[in-house]
């Protein structure tokens, strides 16, 4: 005799509703090309499941059997990669300049960046407020990492640094670095002598941050690489290290024969590849990057063919951040011709140094220098700017790329959270229309980005740069 036995129709329909519900997400890609940022392998019909900014879910279609979203995105035909990061932009000029520095910070989203590191200025409590208002959902921005005000010496030509000149206020500047709760350390060399520069340089690293920043001129830039800096802002200090003759130029820059400016093209005479390729293996070997910002070189070395006043993006920019940029404009202006000539010549030698640097094994992070006082590279739109001057002068575009999606969370110990679109890592998301690895340019052909757990479409970005434009207009 058989047992038959008979379940209540609410328990079988409990077990139906087990094996057929979907998890919940918040945003769900499909149909993808995902770019691995490592390899420049393309995985192609892949889903991206995310929930709370986090990717907890990637594969094949059949994700959507699994999981349900409000959002779902059909990135069919389209490229889909992490979020760029742009590791050297400014927010300054001042308290009256706060708004106009705030309302940038949209603007990045609307190209694509969605980190960005402020390499120190005169508004850095109100950065530090941005930092944790983005990473609350209250603020609409790329997430900001800062290094607050940067160490200097007296009497210092930037605005808002800590100023010292004895190793006891070296001490109390990194204590008060310390209590802000900074992301790393800048620090910088108008006024700060090469002794105490050296003495900051090991304090920080002491203490278990990252630093970076210019190099005073009469020191090698070897010697400051051995002392632990971990990233030189800037390519020109590359070009010294270039020079079969730096340890002569730091000589005489130290006694006063030399300064920055006379030094250069001096220094530009002297570039060898043997003395560059010794110097830049160091650098490699102590993990000390560069963030060649070239960008900015370029739009001065070339200011007397094109003065940028025809430029769209100037309707973006607040009239305060835009009278910034004049002192640099003025400067520029007053070059002889064969000034004019020797910035431009420099500017090119300075470029082809970058396959060299990249043979060396020496990190190349991606930035700008976008915002208060460095005239015409524009927030947001100046990486994809810096991007196309990499490739222009001998990187791959999955060099490049890399420089803007890995470099940046190597510098910061960020690698875990950030750098590919695998499970558990921060969906920090971008979407184009056409491979940036067959040609760079490509990163502006942007179709979406997801940033702090909300997706924005082609139409929602021009809609953020549209606000700028009528905040410009409204003042």
């Amino acid at each position: 005799m058989k047992l038959i036995l008979i379940l209540p129709i609410t328990l079988i329909l409990a077990a139906c509703n087990q094996v057929t519900q979907k998890q919940q997400a918040d945003i769900i890609i499909n149909h993808a090309n995902v770019i691995n940022m490592m390899t420049g392998q393309i995985t192609a019909n892949q889903s991206i499941v995310i929930k709370n900014s986090t990717i907890v879910a990637r594969g094949g279609n059949e994700l959507n059997l699994r999981y349900s979203a409000t959002s779902q995105i059909d990135a069919s035909g389209q490229y889909v990669m992490p979020g760029l990061w742009d590791m050297h932009v400014h927010f300054g000029g001042g308290e009256q300049l706060i708004t106009e520095n705030k309302q940038l910070l949209p603007l990045y989203l609307a190209y694509g960046i969605t980190t960005v590191r402020d390499a120190a200025a005169d508004l850095s409590e109100s950065v530090l407020q941005w930092r944790e208002q983005i990473n609350q959902g209250t603020l609409i921005g790329p997430t900001i990492y800062t290094s607050g005000p940067k160490l200097e010496g007296k009497d210092s030509i930037w605005p808002g640094d800590l100023e010292v000149e004895t190793s006891a206020e070296m001490h109390a500047a990194i204590d008060k670095l310390e209590a802000m709760n900074v992301d790393f350390i800048k620090i910088t060399d108008s006024a700060l002598t090469p002794q105490l520069y050296l003495q900051a340089v090991k304090e920080v690293k002491k203490r278990g941050y990252q630093i970076s920043g210019h190099i005073p001129f009469s020191l090698s830039v070897t010697d400051v690489s051995n002392a632990g800096l971990d990233a030189i802002e800037h390519m020109t200090y590359m070009l010294k290290a270039a020079a079969d003759n730096e340890q002569e130029i730091s000589a005489q820059v130290k006694s006063g024969v030399l300064s920055y400016s006379s030094a250069l093209p001096i220094i530009s005479e002297h570039v060898d590849k043997a003395t560059a390729m010794k110097k830049y293996r160091v650098l490699a070997k102590n993990n000390t990057a560069v963030v060649p910002t070239l960008i900015g070189g370029q739009i001065t070395a070339y200011i007397d063919e094109n003065d940028h006043q025809q430029d769209e993006y100037l309707n973006y920019l607040g009239k305060g951040l835009k009278a910034t940029y004049q002192w640099r404009v003025d400067r520029a202006n007053k070059d002889t011709p064969e000034q004019i000539t020797q910035r431009k010549e420099r500017f090119i030698k300075t470029a082809k140094l970058l396959p060299w640097v990249q043979q060396a094994g020496v990190s190349i992070i991606a930035g700008t220098d976008a915002g208060f006082l460095n005239s015409y590279i524009y927030p947001g739109l100046s990486l994809h700017q810096e991007l196309a001057i990499f490739s222009d002068y001998g990187l791959t575009p999955l060099q490049t790329l890399q420089s803007a999606t890995i470099a940046g969370p190597k510098f910061l110990g960020k690698t875990q959270q950030f750098t590919s679109l695998e499970v558990g890592k921060v969906a920090d998301i971008i979407i184009l229309a056409r491979n940036p690895l067959v040609d760079i340019s490509n990163t502006q052909s942007l179709q979406g980005v997801i940033s702090h757990n909300r997706y924005y479409n082609k139409k929602a970005l021009e809609h953020l740069k549209l606000q700028a434009k009528q905040f410009v207009s409204s003042q």
